[in-house]
C-alpha cells in the first residue's frame, strides 16, 4: 500500500464496485416483477437496459478527463449520489419512460465511479497496482454471484423490493466513505495548484507515461493502438450479454425454473471471481504480462459460448457458464485497461475515457440488439438469447485473432516475448 492512510480511498473503490456488480444485473434479474410494474415485456426490458450503456456511452470520455483535472472523491461521491436516485426510481416508479431516465442516470453515474476509481485502486496500491485493477472484478463477482440467488428467493416470498433498499443502502456507504477518505492523487493535485505550476495536474500521471514510453522499442501503429480500445466493446459485449441474459437463457431455452436459471448466474460470477484470483496471482507473484492473460482468455471465451450456443443441454450450459465468467468476465476487461495504457502510455483518466466510451457502446448496442432479435423472433424469447449468445460467439473469435496480432507484434516494439516474465523495472 502506498501508504495506510488510503486504506479507506481503496476500500471506497471496492464498495462502490460491490454495488455496481447489483446495479449491472439489477433490472434483469428482476425482469418479471420489473415488466410487472412498467407494463412492458421482456423487450421492453432490454431497451431500458439499453438507456444504461447510453448514458456511460455519452460520459464516460469525458468523465476520464474530468478526473484528471478536478480530482477523484468527487467523482466518487458524484457517482454515488446518482445511484442512490437510481435504485431510488426503480423502486417507486411505475412508468417505463422514468425507469428509461433512472437506467440513463446509473450509465452515467458508473462513469464517475469508473473514471476515477481505477486510477484511484492503481495510486493507492503502487507496490501491486494490476492486482489492485483485478480486484475490482472480484468485488463485482461477489454481488452478481449472490445477488441472483437472492433475488430468486425473494420473489418466490413476494419481498423483492428488499433487495432494491439494499444497493440504496449500500450507495450510502459508498458516500459516507467517499466523502471522509483522503485521495493521494486529489493531496498531490492540491499541492501542485498550491504552487501554481501550470498544468501540472496532466504530470501527475506522466511519470508512468514516460516509463512507458522508454520500454517502446519501435513504433506501435495506430490500427493496434484503435484495436485495443476497440477491444473495450468485445470485452464488454461478451461479459455483459452473458450477465444480462443467462437466466433468460436457462428459463426460455432450458427449460429451468427461477431458482436454476438464476443459479447460472451465480455459476458465471463464481467463474468470474476464481479467475480474479489466479489471475491476480499469476501477475502479482508470477510476472505473467497482461497480454498472455488476455490470449488464454480470449481462447477460453470462444471455447466457452461455443458449449453455450451449439450444446444446449442444462449441464454442459452450466459448465458453459463457468467458462465465460472465468475467461470473459475474469478481468479480461480490466486487464484490457492495462493493456491500452501499456500500448499507449499517457495519462489514465484519458486513456480510461477512450476505452470506456467503446464499453459504453457495447452496454448500449447489445441490449438493443436483444430487444432486436426480440422482435425479429415475433416475441419468441428463446431464439432471441441463442442469437445474443452468437453475437457473443463471433466477437469472442474476432478478440483472440486481434491478441494473437498483438502477440505476434510485441517482441518487436517492447524487446520482450509476451511469454516471458515481467521484469521488475518494467
Amino acid at each position: 500500500m502506498k501508504d495506510k492512510k488510503y486504506l479507506w480511498a481503496l476500500l471506497s473503490v471496492y464498495f462502490a464496485y460491490l454495488t455496481h456488480g447489483i446495479q449491472a444485473i439489477v433490472i434483469s434479474q428482476n425482469s418479471a416483477n420489473f415488466q410487472q410494474q412498467w407494463g412492458v415485456d421482456a423487450g421492453g426490458i432490454s431497451g431500458v437496459i439499453a438507456w444504461t450503456g447510453l448514458g456511460k456511452l455519452v460520459s464516460v470520455w469525458i468523465c476520464g478527463e474530468i478526473s484528471d483535472k478536478i480530482g477523484r472523491k468527487i467523482m466518487i461521491v458524484i457517482g454515488a449520489i446518482m445511484y442512490v436516485i437510481f435504485f431510488w426510481l426503480l423502486l417507486t416508479t411505475t412508468s417505463v419512460g422514468v425507469a428509461s431516465v433512472a437506467a440513463f442516470m446509473a450509465g452515467v453515474a458508473t462513469s464517475f465511479f469508473d473514471g476515477a476509481c481505477y486510477a484511484v485502486a492503481q495510486e493507492s496500491w503502487v507496490k501491486a497496482p494490476g492486482t489492485a485493477v483485478i480486484l475490482i472484478k472480484g468485488v463485482i463477482s461477489v454481488s452478481g454471484t449472490f445477488y441472483p440467488l437472492m433475488v430468486a428467493s425473494m420473489s418466490q416470498s413476494g419481498n423483492w423490493k428488499a433487495l432494491i433498499v439494499l444497493p440504496i443502502v449500500m450507495s450510502v456507504i459508498v458516500l459516507l466513505v467517499a466523502l471522509f477518505a483522503p485521495y493521494s492523487y486529489d493531496e498531490e493535485l492540491k499541492e501542485l495548484k498550491e504552487a501554481k505550476k501550470v498544468k501540472e495536474d496532466a504530470q501527475l500521471v506522466d511519470e508512468d507515461a514516460i516509463k512507458g514510453k522508454a520500454r517502446i522499442k519501435s513504433p506501435i501503429p495506430f490500427f493496434a493502438i484503435a484495436g485495443c480500445a476497440v477491444y473495450g466493446f468485445i470485452a464488454m459485449a461478451t461479459m455483459y450479454s452473458a450477465q444480462q441474459y443467462l437466466k433468460s437463457f436457462g428459463m426460455a431455452v432450458l427449460g429451468m425454473d427461477e431458482m436454476w436459471a438464476a443459479s447460472l448466474n451465480s455459476i458465471y460470477t463464481i467463474g468470474s471471481f476464481a479467475a480474479v484470483v489466479i489471475w491476480g496471482i499469476f501477475m502479482a507473484s508470477l510476472g505473467w504480462r497482461t497480454l498472455k492473460i488476455l490470449l488464454i482468455d480470449l481462447a477460453g471465451s470462444v471455447i466457452a459460448y461455443a458449449l453455450v450456443v451449439l450444446i444446449r443441454v442444462p449441464v454442459m450450459v452450466q459448465i458453459g457458464a463457468f467458462a465465460i465468467g472465468f475467461f470473459a468476465a475474469g478481468g479480461a476487461l480490466q486487464c484490457g485497461v492495462a493493456l491500452m495504457q501499456e500500448i499507449h502510455p499517457g495519462p489514465k483518466g484519458r486513456n480510461l475515457g477512450i476505452y470506456y466510451t467503446f464499453m459504453g457502446l457495447a452496454s448500449y448496442i447489445m441490449p438493443q440488439l436483444a430487444k432486436i432479435f426480440y422482435n425479429m423472433a415475433g416475441g419468441n424469447e428463446a431464439q432471441a438469447v441463442i442469437n445474443e449468445m452468437a453475437v457473443n460467439l463471433g466477437l469472442a473469435i474476432v478478440g483472440l485473432v486481434f491478441m494473437l496480432y498483438l502477440a505476434k507484434n510485441y517482441q518487436k516494439w517492447f524487446g520482450v516475448s509476451v511469454w516471458s516474465k515481467k521484469g521488475a523495472d518494467e
